[in-house]
């Protein structure tokens, strides 16, 4: 890590003060005033052991870009960029588990009722509540929103953060419902229970962006780099410090930036979820003489869990990732990395556990 980076620190109660330089911490750690302390998005962190002596702070905020299937977020004081992230949604995954389960349905209400006979004959089963009351926010939608919001809590652990920068969507046509909409709606109201909450049209993001010399890759959104989705957090979280303002001068009317605001180089994550199943008790087709096999789920006959952070070793290399899966007969569990691509099946003899799950992949 680069010396001049900055880094969390907290009080002696956990409180987030000041960030430090990375050095300076060290150097506290060296002489007992201060201890490593880990997070779950793997940043270098100090607590310090005595009370400080002060715990006055600047203004820092959190910018957040959202979107679909890749989300940007950092942190940024007027001084230095503190943070940045590349987050990748579990939009897909979710999508795909919603339509399995929803042909699943249709399949076993096939089978069990009797078209033949007539429609008040037939087995059909009374609602048990009102479900068309048109309240309820899309699983994959929630399930970004809840991700991004989870990430912002964690930071919020970390640095002393005074406002949340939030880009505005604004759905295309005339359409009456927008899923994309509510969700926003949503979660902006749980962002305002963490922190002031300030919204900005993506426009005036990208005008900002290049006023600030950021430059963002736009042929593949997929990339994993800070120009993706992170430079649109750091502008966001910029807007706070700098703002396009207009002047009336004698004879001249117009708009000039106002402010400052200075970039810096920081730590940067990937972070995903782990994509776990549910535990089932069969696939959905059975296999072959009745026998059914294990599912889903998280518990192993071992001391791991599924979405532990591990380190396993085969052919004398040696591999890090997250358990997803196993096999009881050969005694093996799967690895996988942070996009949830196996790495590879080892033996539960050679698997170290390095940390128990947070349900975040963290590169």
């Amino acid at each position: 890590m680069n010396s001049n980076t900055r880094i969390p620190v907290l009080a002696p109660d956990n409180q987030p003060l000041m960030p430090t330089l990375y050095r300076r911490a060290q150097k506290w750690v060296e002489t007992g005033k201060a201890e490593w302390v880990s997070n779950d998005l793997n940043i270098k962190q100090v607590r310090l052991l005595k009370k400080p002596a002060s715990r006055n702070t600047q203004p820092i905020v959190i910018g957040v870009d959202p979107g679909k299937k890749f989300s940007g977020i950092a942190v940024q004081s007027s001084l230095f960029t503190l943070f940045t992230a590349h987050l990748i949604l579990p939009f897909p995954n979710i999508t795909k588990k919603m339509t399995g389960r929803r042909i699943l349905r249709r399949a076993r209400r096939g089978r069990r009722i009797n078209r033949k006979v007539a429609f008040h004959l037939r087995a059909h089963r009374q609602k048990r509540f009102d479900n068309r009351r048109q309240k309820k926010l899309v699983p994959s939608i929630r399930a970004n929103r809840e991700f991004e919001l989870r990430i912002v809590k964690e930071l919020m652990r970390l640095f002393p953060v005074s406002t949340i920068v939030y880009e505005y969507i604004e759905a295309r046509g005339d359409k009456a419902f927008s899923p994309v909409m509510v969700g926003q709606k949503i979660m902006l109201e749980w962002l305002r229970q963490l922190a002031p909450v300030v919204t900005q049209f993506g426009w005036q993001t990208a005008n900002l962006r290049t006023h600030l010399k950021l430059k963002k890759q736009k042929a593949d959104k997929s990339a994993q780099t800070p120009q993706t989705h992170a430079v649109d957090g750091i502008a966001l979280a910029a807007s706070q410090f700098v703002r396009y303002q207009a002047f009336h001068r004698l004879g001249e009317d117009g708009y000039h930036w106002v402010g400052s605001v200075r970039l810096s180089s920081s730590p940067f994550r990937v972070i995903a979820r782990p994509n776990l199943f549910r535990r089932q008790l069969h696939f959905e087709n059975f296999s072959k003489g009745g026998i059914r096999k294990r599912k889903g789920g998280t518990v192993t006959p071992w001391s791991f869990r599924s979405g532990d952070f591990v380190q396993a070793e085969k052919a004398g290399r040696v591999y890090r990732g997250w358990i997803g899966g196993l096999s009881e007969v050969n005694k093996v569990v799967s690895v996988y990395d942070h996009n949830w691509h196996r790495i590879g099946q080892f033996s539960v003899g050679k698997v170290t556990l390095i940390k128990r799950s947070t349900k975040l992949c963290v590169a």
